[in-house]
């Protein structure tokens, strides 16, 4: 054979007949040592079975100095002159050697790393590029077998599963993996394409590897659906500070190895929207996180304030209005990490590696809020350009939903405490009923409602209770019912029936809505009106859309009143219908709103039960037996305001009231005076016999005037001495300016000057007139 050849000749008995020079070069061997000789002698390792049959592989000869020399080999039959086969023919050139051809140059020299594995995924080739990945020339890696040159990791088990899958399917495959190499210092992301290499007789005898570095790809896929996911998981909640730690959630640890969120106090505190300091900026500390355990990197706890100086980056960031990056070795960096390990030593050794920060204002709607702060410490590529304006959309996004957390806890700051001032603070003395109330305001993100309850003292030791609901959440509903509640109040002083005080209730919601900016408005309104006598123990209520309330009498029974409830306020046009009921003294009235019973997932009809159930159980006090209601009909996360009012009702016995009909007579007055004192005198009450027998005088004179028949005299000693004079004409009195030469009018003046208040009321008969007064004091 000629020289620079790397050739031999074995014959079918597989004995060498003739020996190149450039074999001679590669192996060390002269022709007269090889010729002659099994050709097996000459090998280090088995050749494997399918180089035998593939006449091509990687063959690992005996150099001749002792070492091993990994040859690609390619075998050609040599035929006679029959056809039959008489040797072959054996060509090997040395791994790594110059390419004697186009294509093979072409593999040689490719930008893309690009290799050949052999059916049982040992190296056959490997080009320079995959070389300079692997870290090792190509003579270390032929022969070997893939899962011996790298790390057992996953997502090389899936290389070395798609390798095989192109053996066994014979089709080409892609597969993407986010790994390392022995030669690079941080992992990348891998886009490989695998094709099956056939010989002449169409079988798959290799297969060929081409891997794209698709790092640059990969992160810019991520950082999108980054975005995306940020949609999605921040502002999952109204709570400023929740949503705050979302945002660290976000990034640590895939996009900074430690984060902190800082707001401005404002954000808490102010009602207005002070300018940004232009030097010291002093931030709240709402989130931090990091990939570490504890956190060990902060060095201020969630809830501290900081002064951050001019230099820093989050100062640098609030004023310039966009994100700012600082790298490892700046002046301003260096003098930052210095700061935070003299404030907190003990995360001094967690920060020695940071490298790179970069710190994005929170701005929404054209207002700072505050700033977010990332750390890479343990990733080791610094911030970049496109990290800039990622933080940017992300801060943008997460600004948004903390500036709406902050606009919603406002608002139901003030919706709350606009309903705390409509709601009655301290119940008005009375003797009708004692009462206990509890009003739970929900944490629905759609507001504080419009639940609100009422105790209202009537004339005649008589009460009012009140419990209503109006349809929706936040300002526009507690207004509404700061209107309905200062209406029923109103009309409560007329002394209207229940049934009467809601149609005239359902009227002026009825103009509510006709009013809202020309349209008629989606406001409804439901209300529970009940008048309790403690004379008669006669209790009268109607309901507008609202539940019964629940009763438990004395002997410890409970049950929901049996009622016909109206339509809600603002139907219009259908009638109220009230009920009326004796009730012992001692009975249990509980008026409720609807979140109390109602809800997501919750059966009416179990919650009705568990509260009569509840209301039944011992409990020492009306404080005590609202708790105990609460704790067992409420949900532990109510999704609706809930007003409980309890009333305990009370009699005033017949020692308390005194009853005279008075004939129609002006006779009858000189009667009804005589009567009065001596009552009065029976009840201790000598020092008020004076102004009670003018009282008791000008009412029975006016009733017998201009009044009609019947004509009764009824006093009432309660926390105040009640004169009530009832008679049949349903005209109601009046005060008015009596002339000097008028021979009346002046008897209604003198009772409103004598005595603490006074009014009318109508009844089913006609009208009382009444006047109060305060009993002496011992």
């Amino acid at each position: 054979m000629g020289q620079g050849y790397a050739a031999a000749i074995v014959d079918t008995r597989g004995v060498v007949t003739d020996w190149s020079d450039g074999a001679r070069d590669l192996v060390g061997y002269t022709v007269g040592e090889v010729v002659n000789r099994p050709a097996r002698e000459l090998l280090a390792e088995d050749v494997g079975a399918d180089t035998v049959a593939n006449l091509s592989g990687i063959v690992v000869l005996r150099h001749r100095d002792g070492s091993s020399v990994p040859l690609s080999l390619t075998a050609c039959a040599v035929l006679g002159e029959s056809g039959e086969r008489s040797g072959y023919v054996i060509t090997v050139e040395s791994p790594g050697g110059p390419e004697p051809t186009l294509a093979g140059q072409a593999f040689q020299q490719a930008s893309l790393p690009m290799s050949v594995f052999d059916t049982t995924q040992h190296y056959v080739r490997l080009n320079d590029a995959a070389c300079r990945i692997m870290g090792v020339p190509e003579e270390t890696l032929l022969g070997q077998h893939f899962p011996e040159s790298v790390e057992d990791r996953q997502a090389h088990r899936g290389w070395l599963d798609h390798l095989r899958q192109v053996v066994a399917t014979g089709r080409p495959v892609r597969y993407e993996s986010f790994t390392g190499a022995p030669a690079l210092n941080r992992e990348h992301a891998w886009t490989t394409d695998m094709w099956p290499l056939r010989d002449g007789h169409g079988e798959v005898h290799a297969v060929g590897i081409a891997s794209f570095d698709s790092t640059e790809q990969y992160w810019a896929r991520q950082r999108l659906a980054l975005l995306d996911e940020a949609a999605a998981s921040i502002g999952t909640t109204l709570d400023v500070v929740r949503t705050a730690e979302e945002l660290v959630e976000l990034l640590v640890p895939r996009y900074a190895d430690f984060a902190s969120v800082d707001l401005l106090e404002w954000v808490f505190e102010a009602e207005s929207l002070p300018d940004l300091p232009s030097r010291d900026v002093v931030l709240r500390r709402v989130a931090h996180g990091s990939g570490t355990k504890g956190t060990p990197e902060a060095a201020i706890p969630v809830g501290d304030t900081d002064t951050y100086s001019p230099f820093s980056p989050s100062a640098k960031a609030l004023r310039a209005g966009r994100a700012v990056v600082s790298q490892a070795g700046e002046p301003d960096f260096v003098r930052w990490v210095a700061e935070r390990n003299a404030r907190a030593p003990a995360g001094s050794p967690h920060r020695k590696g940071a490298h790179s920060m970069l710190a994005a204002p929170l701005r929404a709607r054209g207002t700072t809020l505050g700033v977010v702060v990332g750390v890479r410490i343990a990733n080791p590529d610094d911030f970049g350009e496109d990290d800039t304006v990622l933080a940017e959309e992300v801060a943008s996004r997460a600004a948004v939903c903390i500036d709406n957390a902050r606009r919603f806890a406002r608002e139901r700051a003030t919706a709350l405490a606009l309903q705390h001032s409509l709601l009655p603070r301290g119940l008005p003395g009375q003797a009708a009923v004692e009462v206990a109330h509890r009003y739970l305001p929900s944490d629905s993100l759609a507001g504080i409602g419009g639940d609100w309850f009422d105790v209202i003292p009537l004339s005649g030791s008589r009460v009012a209770l009140v419990v209503g609901d109006v349809v929706g959440h936040g300002i526009p509903s507690t207004a509404t019912m700061g209107r309905l509640c200062t209406a029923v109040r109103t009309l409560a002083d007329v002394d209207l029936p229940p049934d009467e005080l809601l149609t005239h209730l359902d009227d002026l919601v009825a103009h509510l809505a006709s009013d809202a900016s020309g349209e008629v408005a989606e406001l409804g309104a439901t209300c529970l009106y009940a008048v309790y006598d403690p004379v008669s123990r006669r209790l009268s209520l109607a309901a507008a859309g609202h539940p019964a309330p629940a009763l438990l009498l004395a002997d410890g029974s409970a049950a929901l009143v049996e009622m016909t409830a109206g339509p809600p306020l603002g139907v219009g046009g259908l009638p109220f219908e009230a009920t009326e009921l004796e009730l012992l003294e001692g009975s249990v009235l509980a008026f409720y709103t609807d979140g109390l019973i109602e809800g997501r997932d919750r059966d009416v009809d179990h919650a009705t039960d568990e509260l009569c159930r509840a209301l039944s159980a011992p409990a020492g006090t009306l404080d005590m037996l609202c708790d105990t209601v609460l704790k067992a009909v409420l949900p532990e996360e109510p999704g609706d305001d809930v007003a409980l009012l309890l009333a305990r009702t009370r009699a005033l016995g017949t020692d308390q009231v005194a009853t005279w009909d008075i004939n129609a007579d002006p006779e009858s007055v000189a009667a009804a005076r005589q009567a009065a004192t001596e009552q009065l005198a029976a009840w201790g009450l000598d020092e008020a016999a004076f102004v009670t027998e003018l009282v008791v005088s000008e009412l029975v004179t006016n009733a017998i005037r201009y009044g009609a028949p019947p004509i009764q005299l009824r006093l009432i000693c309660d926390r105040t001495l009640i004169c009530e004079v009832s008679d049949g004409s349903s005209t109601s009195p009046h005060l008015r300016r009596a002339h000097a030469f008028d021979e009346g009018g002046r008897g209604l003046l003198l009772v409103a000057q004598l005595t603490h208040r006074w009014g009318s009321r109508q009844t089913g008969r006609g009208k009382t007139i009444w006047a109060e007064q305060p009993l002496p004091q011992d």
